[in-house]
């Protein structure tokens, strides 16, 4: 299974580096028609793996699908091993439970991009570094969740009751905070000296370089007086850090609060570590054309938020009551029934959005005649 895995990850990496070198080599303001593009093109690429996952669990390539899944332990099933089918349901749900839980993210991160004052024309290299790093801390976290999952059963209960406590924090709580702004930028600032303008696409440059004197303003401005008062404090040479970085970490910080709510959630799916990286995974890499897709239009979807935390409930009832609703509907169905019923859900909270929406538009346009 080993090569499974090398190869899922090099394919991963092309994918990243044909992003970034050759479609997204220039730095530009990227338009809502080519975000809605790209957010095709990764969704068309996560349901294609799907077909990957069927013939591979359904033939057991390299032992997929021979694991214990504790989700699918059941009477007639009491390995717990996946068969195509199974496998594919799993990571389709896996695949949308954490794409839907990521729009909750790209609110964050339009307000962290707001508050560093982040330049539309370097938001997509600062998400490209942003979701690299969220990849490998997934990946870290993914695989000590199942160890400890694998050895530790009752753990599976501790995840489901915090995901139930992470849903009522999300209908209490009215509006989102970005997390560690403060902290992050003290922190930072005792570490490296920090420059007050952005430069180019640079996270670090030095004090005295051309580079230090070029701010990201379109018209390439000097900015002298920072020049000069970053020599007299730090001297030349020394490597300072950009407010560009500062973004970065940020949202580093930021995704690795988010995982500690998600990674829970798709274990409530499946435990078998491939579907919950290769769910992951997908789901990660089309977050950038998704924030650029609708980070204009966050404030119509205000019924979003209710709708991703019932989907944490069901989630987490599904935990709960996994064994006996398995018993009960069998477990293709209950695992069929588990997907259409976020699909639902999510609907709902989008239609209610628009609706509302319009409703109040309407509302707003004074009548005639």
């Amino acid at each position: 299974m080993l090569w499974i895995w090398i190869g899922f990850v090099l394919l991963v990496l092309a994918f990243l580096a044909i992003d970034l070198g050759v479609f997204h080599r220039k730095a530009h303001v990227v338009t809502m028609k080519e975000a809605l593009g790209w957010t095709a093109v990764w969704f068309t690429l996560g349901m294609s793996f799907a077909v990957f996952v069927y013939f591979g669990y359904e033939n057991h390539w390299m032992g997929l699908g021979q694991s214990t899944d504790l989700m699918a332990v059941s009477t007639a099933n009491p390995e717990g091993h996946l068969d195509g089918a199974a496998a594919v349901v799993k990571y389709i749900t896996g695949y949308i439970v954490e794409k839907s839980l990521s729009v909750d993210n790209i609110f964050v991160i339009a307000m962290l991009f707001g508050f560093f004052a982040v330049p539309s024309i370097y938001q997509h290299r600062v998400l490209f570094w942003g979701i690299l790093g969220a990849l490998v801390m997934r990946g870290v976290m993914i695989l000590l969740g199942a160890a400890l999952i694998a050895r530790f059963s009752w753990v599976m209960y501790v995840f489901a009751a915090f995901l139930l406590l992470t849903a009522i924090k999300m209908l209490l709580i009215k509006e989102n905070k970005a997390p560690g702004d403060n902290i992050i930028v003290r922190a930072a600032g005792k570490i490296w000296p920090i420059t007050k303008n952005f430069h180019g696409e640079h996270f670090f440059v030095r004090a005295g370089s051309d580079a230090a004197h070029k701010a990201a303003t379109p018209g390439g401005a000097i900015e002298r007086d920072e020049a000069v008062d970053t020599l007299e404090k730090t001297g030349s040479g020394a490597l300072m850090i950009t407010p560009l970085f500062l973004a970065l970490i940020s949202v580093e910080f930021t995704d690795l609060i988010f995982a500690v709510d998600s990674i829970p959630a798709i274990f409530g799916i499946t435990t078998d570590p491939f579907l919950v990286f290769t769910s992951n995974v997908f789901a990660i890499l089309g977050l950038r054309s998704l924030y650029f897709a609708l980070a204009g239009l966050m404030a119509k979807f205000r019924y979003l938020k209710v709708s991703l935390a019932i989907v944490l409930m069901v989630v987490a009832l599904k935990m709960f009551f996994h064994s006996a609703l398995k018993e009960l509907l069998g477990p293709f169905a209950f695992n069929f029934y588990v997907l259409g019923l976020i699909l639902l859900v999510l609907a709902v909270g989008v239609m209610a959005s628009l609706l509302k929406g319009d409703a109040k538009n309407s509302a707003s346009v004074p009548a005639h005649g």
